[in-house]
């Protein structure tokens, strides 16, 4: 064998060093890097990591300090998070966004207790508005005193100069006064709608209650809101879902106002990332919008359809095989008949577009199951995630199938601790068993999203979680929880929340899980989610909110 000379060793072992000096200097540069903190990744092959480097939106790395740090340059932010715990950014994967914004600057009903504080709350309201403005949302709870519910004639008096159209807290029954009725055209004698309910005295009377396409008769008449006034309370909207702690939205209600988020997006305003839904009808519409410009991208994306199958429970508008415990001539009702909605589903498939639509009663859930087994068979085979939408209380026998289907249960575990203070007196003992059936749902592998319904609940993750562990309703009369049986643990509720959630848009692929090449949305936590005690997790703080590597909410500027 030829022998290496010295002088051609050490020429090797120059050029090497200077080659390593060389990819050293190379080496991408961090905006920031995050140490010291005790950071759930989603990803279960590495779950725990210690530090994080973030370039432009991206993250650069993540794991341990020692591998974080060779992309500290001199202009690189290093934020010692003092052990504090990051995850992902929250998807909260069904929200309707403007209505939540502009309800944050309406009247507040959802903890009116009584009929006397309903009444003042509004009277209250009505002298802060012009007169003939409308005042909407409120999204009261008449199981908070009770169950009896509101008429026209308890708010008449108080709100004779404004037309008042507002709505419970489930969206599916709504209460206008005599001013909003005569602006409507709605009389004794106007005829019941299809797919919704004039609730009338037993004289015949109506009561100013509309539930769900009955609302209908008068939605056409409230004014509607200006581009500015849009715009403000998507603003109000977006600061809120960042306090807490929430990067992305499943938008369900986009249609009427998608020009606007499109104008916000193209002066690069929007702080939380949008998925926009149009209705299952206009399937055909946003086929047309998406062959003209496209589905979007990271922050504003479309291709999603929503639609409904039936009601709410709260407002007996949920369909069930059953009748109502508490009515037992009442069964609920479809919104839209069950062959209409396959055909829509049918055309919005074969047309690629992702179809998710609203069930809450077994009845309707096993329709829609039936309806979305009978569409895959019929059209090509492809990855399409049909999803249902609250999946509230499903037949034993279909658990298994929404993973069969690859159907995703995509729920509100809020709804849960707020539905289980009178559910059983509406539906029975025996059907609360599988009703809010989260861990029936993971132990028939299905693919769990995590969403907050708001306006008809608070985008606040926390309490999702906390809601999904304990299952400990509003009312603290369940402090083992309402059915216990049904409690899963953290790390599966914070999985429904960011990993599943970008699974069901189709977008895991670039967020949902903190690793190298995904997008640097996360968060901040005054303590460690995993670890915590789980009664305490609803009082837990987020501290900072990034999204695409930039700070969008600090809780020391607030």
């Amino acid at each position: 064998m030829r022998k290496i000379n010295i002088a051609t060793r050490l020429f090797t072992f120059f050029v090497l060093v200077l080659f390593s000096t060389s990819c050293q200097d190379e080496v991408q540069k961090a905006d920031l890097v995050i140490t010291n903190a005790t950071i759930w990744t989603g990803n279960e092959s590495d779950p725990i990591a210690e530090s994080m480097a973030v370039s432009g939106d991206t993250i650069l790395s993540i794991g341990n300090y020692q591998q974080v740090s060779r992309f500290i340059g001199e202009n690189t932010e290093v934020k010692d998070a003092d052990g504090k715990f990051v995850t992902p950014g929250f998807i909260d994967s069904h929200v309707h966004l403007l209505t939540g914004g502009f309800n944050l600057n309406s009247v507040q009903l959802r903890d009116a207790k009584t009929p006397k504080e309903f009444v003042e709350r509004i009277k209250e309201f009505a002298l802060t508005v012009p007169k003939g403005s409308w005042i909407l949302g409120g999204d009261w709870d008449h199981e908070n005193w009770g169950g009896e519910l509101p008429t026209k004639e308890w708010i008449d008096d108080v709100t004779k100069d404004n037309p008042v159209f507002i709505t419970r807290l489930d969206g599916h029954m709504s209460l206008a006064n005599t001013v909003a009725l005569e602006l409507a055209g709605v009389t004794n004698k106007t005829l019941d709608v299809e797919g919704g309910d004039i609730v009338r005295t037993k004289n015949g009377d109506i009561t100013g209650l509309l539930k769900d396409n009955a609302a209908n008769l008068v939605w056409p008449f409230v004014t509607e809101p200006t581009e500015a006034e849009y715009e403000k309370a998507l603003e109000a909207a977006m600061n809120y879902l960042a306090s807490n702690g929430v990067t992305s939205v499943h938008h369900m209600s986009a249609a009427p106002h998608y020009n606007v988020l499109k104008k916000v997006r193209s002066k690069n305003q929007l702080i939380t990332r949008i998925y926009a839904m149009y209705p299952l009808t206009s399937w055909n519409r946003l086929k047309s919008e998406i062959d003209a410009n496209g589905t979007g991208d990271n922050w504003l994306k479309i291709g999603g359809l929503k639609g409904f199958v039936d009601g709410s429970l709260g407002s007996h508008t949920a369909a069930f095989f059953e009748p109502y415990t508490d009515n037992p001539s009442d069964n609920g009702f479809f919104v839209m008949p069950i062959d209409t909605i396959y055909k829509h589903v049918k055309a919005a498939d074969k047309a690629e577009l992702q179809v998710m639509i609203h069930a809450i009663g077994d009845k309707a859930i096993n329709n829609l199951l039936n309806t979305f087994e009978k569409v895959q068979n019929e059209n090509e085979s492809r990855d399409r995630r049909f999803r249902i939408e609250h999946a509230q209380h499903i037949s034993q026998n279909d658990f298994k199938r929404f993973s069969q289907l690859n159907v995703i249960p995509s729920m509100q575990p809020y709804h849960a601790i707020d539905d289980g203070r009178w559910a059983e007196k509406l539906i029975g003992a025996e059907r609360i068993k599988t009703t809010y059936a989260f861990k029936s749902l993971l132990d028939a592998e299905a693919k769990l999203a995590f969403g907050s319904d708001w306006f008809v609940a608070p985008p606040t993750p926390l309490m999702g979680i906390y809601a999904a562990v304990t299952r400990r309703t509003l009312d603290d009369k369940n402090p083992e929880g309402w059915v216990h049986e049904q409690k899963i643990t953290v790390a599966q509720a914070l999985a429904a929340y960011t990993k599943n959630a970008a699974y069901s848009s189709f977008e895991e692929d670039i967020k949902g899980t903190l690793e190298s090449g995904k997008l640097a949305d996360f968060v901040i936590i005054n303590d460690d989610l995993i670890k915590a005690n789980p009664i305490n997790i609803k009082d837990l703080k987020i501290l900072e909110t990034y999204v695409g590597g930039k700070k969008v909410y600090d809780i020391n500027d607030n």
